[in-house]
């Protein structure tokens, strides 16, 4: 997270980057979670029958194209953190930044389809935790 303090309408004008970014990322985490569930299933399934035959080519394929995936996100995430955020989840698309309330270092935090940052929370805090900016 950045070492410097964002007010809350830095974090409002970085939010179209910000939802677009958090779009994409929350879209290939989805993609590589079903591509990892579908893995484990499959080799569930093979473990379970005693072992089988595997279409090495497409298993690979899908290998692949999980850890494209996942370097997809970690990119996104990346660009999140050069803005200066911190993503908190890919789920529902959490973001915070370090601000000030009332003089203190806290979180403000940002959801993926706000249009703009109205919540903080402490550091030791979390999304349960959110209180209304002043």
């Amino acid at each position: 997270m950045s070492a410097r303090h964002f007010t809350p309408g830095e974090v409002d004008a970085l939010i179209p980057k910000l939802s677009e970014i958090m779009e994409r990322v929350m879209e290939r985490h989805r993609q590589a979670t079903a591509l990892q569930r579908h893995l484990h299933e499959e080799q569930a399934r093979i473990r379970d029958a005693g072992g089988s035959l595997v279409d090495q080519r497409d298993w690979k394929a899908r290998a692949e194209r999980l850890d494209g995936l996942a370097i997809e996100v970690r990119g996104a995430l990346q660009e999140i953190a050069d803005l200066g955020g911190a993503s908190k989840d890919l789920e529902t698309g959490l973001v915070d930044f370090p601000g000030l309330v009332d003089g203190e270092t806290v979180n403000l935090c940002w959801k993926y389809g706000e249009t703009a940052v109205r919540f903080w929370h402490g550091f030791d805090e979390g999304y349960a935790q959110r209180k209304p900016l002043p």
